[in-house]
């Protein structure tokens, strides 16, 4: 069927999706929605399986019958960082910043069936279309908020979350006010003792915008640590890197390292000394710099090398600001 055969507007709501026009399931077609266009695509090899594309990116991967399954690599180190710090029965009270399918948020619902979620996603058509095609759990286990990712959280009262995750892009890259100190400290302020920021870095082989990442992540947290596959670890090509930050030290449990290992490319995760190593030189990102200075430079491949950047970064967010 054509394009414009699919194609329809979806209802906007402040809610941006609790209460959800259609729960009909997914349909293949290509929606209008408020930073573009979004597209879903059956995933050939999985019979349930979707893809959603945002302005032609694919944005996340989604199995309606195995909310468990994280096609994402990056995903799947994101869960061998939490899924050993907090027992099944834990009420696991997570922020994510960026919504896209919500493959994420899906898969720690299934996990943790008393946990608290707010998905942040600025695009609240589609958070709206999002919530009828994936059967996402309902108010208050799922809570999909429109707005911008940084004013949400500064808006949150501290001590209040155990996990966030920042998987947020405009294009291939992070919007620059979500990478600063300033952000960085309101997670900290959010955080309740023990818990852990995490973000999704899309960097060339230069890796320099996970180097600034790192450094500004070593300033607030005592514990910093970097997850990747060995390649884009070495610079040999363009990828995402995990950072994360803890007031408590991070992926000292055998099982973080058995589930990093047990992708189809084996992860290595840097702490300590390493990641101090890795951020040596790099400057501290801050609200002041980000406009121009060093705070702008090198992002992944910057805008002339944002296509190819895109065909190899992966993320779910799909604001086009903060």
């Amino acid at each position: 069927m054509g394009r414009g055969d699919r194609r329809r507007r979806s209802r906007r709501g402040d809610g941006a999706g609790d209460g959800g026009p259609d729960t009909s399931g997914p349909v293949v077609g290509v929606y209008e929605i408020d930073t573009g266009t979004c597209e879903l695509v059956p995933d050939r090899f999985t019979p349930h399986g979707w893809v959603l594309k945002v302005n032609g990116v694919e944005s996340s991967h989604v199995d309606l019958d195995d909310p468990r399954r994280l096609d994402f690599e990056y995903m799947r180190w994101f869960a061998a960082l939490i899924e050993p710090r907090w027992p099944a029965e834990h009420r696991l009270r997570a922020l994510h910043l960026g919504g896209g399918g919500c493959s994420m948020a899906r898969y720690l619902a299934a996990g943790y069936p008393e946990a608290r979620q707010v998905v942040v996603e600025i695009d609240a058509a589609m958070a709206v279309l999002v919530r009828g095609w994936f059967d996402l759990p309902r108010a208050p286990r799922l809570r999909l908020r429109a707005g911008e990712a940084r004013a949400v959280l500064e808006s949150l009262r501290e001590d209040t979350r155990d996990v966030i995750i920042r998987d947020v892009f405009s294009g291939a890259v992070t919007p620059e006010p979500l990478t600063t100190a300033e952000c960085t400290a309101e997670a900290v302020r959010v955080l309740s003792p023990g818990g852990v920021y995490m973000v999704n870095c899309g960097d060339t082989r230069d890796r320099g915008t996970a180097r600034r990442e790192t450094a500004t992540m070593l300033q607030a947290f005592e514990h910093v640590v970097v997850i990747s596959d060995p390649a884009m670890l070495a610079g040999r090509r363009t990828g995402n890197i995990v950072i994360a930050g803890s007031d408590v030290p991070l992926g000292e449990s055998p099982d973080t390292m058995r589930a990093l290992l047990r992708g189809a490319v084996p992860a290595r995760m840097w702490a300590g000394e390493r990641v101090r190593r890795f951020a040596s030189g790099a400057p501290v990102l801050r609200d002041a710099t980000t406009a121009e200075g060093p705070g702008t430079q090198e992002g992944p491949g910057g805008q002339e090398g944002a296509p190819a950047a895109a065909e190899a970064v992966t993320r779910e967010g799909t604001t086009g600001r903060g």
